[in-house]
């Protein structure tokens, strides 16, 4: 009896969310444009944090944002790229037309770069402020969608819908490697509708590009809380679009997750071993965001679905733990019967692929293909499993895992 209580309620904790979650992602309704905006793109300026300043990537990735044409762009990089920063700030005031800002700071830190254009922001121009990473690309016409959350005066920040930019003639190699990653976005997109829809909350407005008020952003409070944001006594320059979610969170904004096609940014992810990096990366800020997130109250009063879901949830993520724990106690509880036990764990096994397929439905029905790599993606779950132990047990590394902070 025993091995069947721990059986069930490891069980219905680990599942009754993703059941929920799959309710909601089906009752989810976008916010459309409204008829007379509050705002449009000349109410925003684009930062564009960079290190390098220049390349074809990241001249595609402005180009895009061009066509939205906002009222100006800054481009915030290092003192040692600002000449070559210069340069792409040049090109496109002449040829896009567009008014362009530089900004550098000493020494490469996402943080230090973004704070420094939020100080060349005028409030009175511009009341919206998006944050762009160098290697995103945007859908034509974005802003009515990005902005149609703002209509409401307590909205803080909006996240969209994010997918892979997909490379063609990959090696066999690379094309695992862009698969994982494309199934990362998309398994973001699902949990951030859900509990968008649950209560209102969102794991966290992603960075690749977040929609921000200005005036809130604008705050001396938020500067020097961005700044000096610690994890225990070390400086935190990673985790910065956490730390952004978390001032929303606890001072009063609202948030909001577009999740539609008219909104969905591309970005690349790495196709290599640097992938394993990025992983490790965003499993220590997963870490260190849901634990503080716990210890705050304002998380559990205005966000109780995303609480379970997200923050209360991340021990039984470990799949190389739980689901091995799950088949061992099945077998346990049922040893009596032979028969009995063997049906058992053939059904659980069958429920434990389905609960890995679900999720990513919307993926395999634009890319029918990737189903011939779905095993992979299980065998993958299992290897990050690892990934996150390991990140648990070094979270002082406070640092991009594949580049200098």
């Amino acid at each position: 009896m025993e091995y069947r209580t721990l059986f069930w309620f490891l069980f219905c904790y680990r599942y009754v969310r993703l059941v929920v979650n799959c309710i909601a992602v089906l009752l989810y309704k976008p916010i459309p444009p409204p008829e007379n905006p509050s705002f449009t793109s000349r109410d925003v300026t684009v930062i564009v944090p960079t290190l390098e300043g220049h390349g074809e990537q990241f001249m595609e990735t402005l180009k895009t944002i061009c066509t939205a044409k906002p009222h100006e762009i800054i481009l915030s990089t290092v003192d040692k790229n600002r000449k070559k920063a210069e340069e792409t700030a040049n090109y496109i005031r002449e040829c896009l037309q567009i008014r362009v800002k530089v900004t550098s700071v000493p020494n490469p830190n996402k943080r230090h770069q973004t704070v420094v254009a939020i100080d060349e922001v005028d409030i009175a121009q511009t009341a919206i402020i998006i944050l762009a990473d160098d290697d995103v690309q945007w859908p034509p016409n974005p802003f009515p969608l990005f902005l149609a959350p703002f209509q409401d005066p307590k909205m803080g920040g909006v996240a969209t819908r994010q997918c892979l930019l997909r490379t063609d003639n990959l090696g066999f190699f690379k094309r695992v490697f862009e698969f994982l990653g494309a199934l990362y976005l998309e398994r973001r997109n699902f949990d951030c509708t859900a509990t968008m829809f649950m209560d209102g909350g969102v794991p966290c407005l992603s960075g690749r590009t977040l929609i921000l008020r200005t005036i809130m952003v604008k705050d001396t409070a938020f500067r020097r809380y961005f700044l000096n944001e610690k994890w225990f006594w070390m400086p935190l320059s990673a985790d910065d679009d956490n730390s952004i979610t978390r001032w929303i969170i606890n001072h009063g904004w609202k948030m909001y997750f577009q999740n539609l096609p008219g909104a969905e940014v591309k970005t690349t992810l790495e196709s290599d071993l640097k992938f394993l990096k990025q992983c490790i990366r965003w499993s220590r800020s997963n870490w260190r965001s849901n634990l503080r997130s716990l210890l705050e109250r304002a998380t559990w009063r205005r966000y109780p679905w995303s609480t379970y879901a997200v923050f209360l949830s991340t021990p039984t993520q470990l799949t190389i733990v739980t689901e091995p724990l799950l088949i061992w106690l099945c077998h346990k509880m049922t040893e009596a019967d032979a028969m009995l036990r063997l049906r058992s764990i053939l059904q659980l096994l069958g429920f434990i692929a389905s609960t890995k397929f679900i999720k990513l439905v919307g993926h395999y029905r634009q890319h029918p293909w990737d189903l011939v790599l779905f095993p992979v993606s299980i065998l993958f779950g299992y290897f990050h499993g690892l990934i996150k132990i390991y990140s648990l047990f070094t979270l002082g590394k406070a640092t991009w895992g594949n580049r200098e902070c």
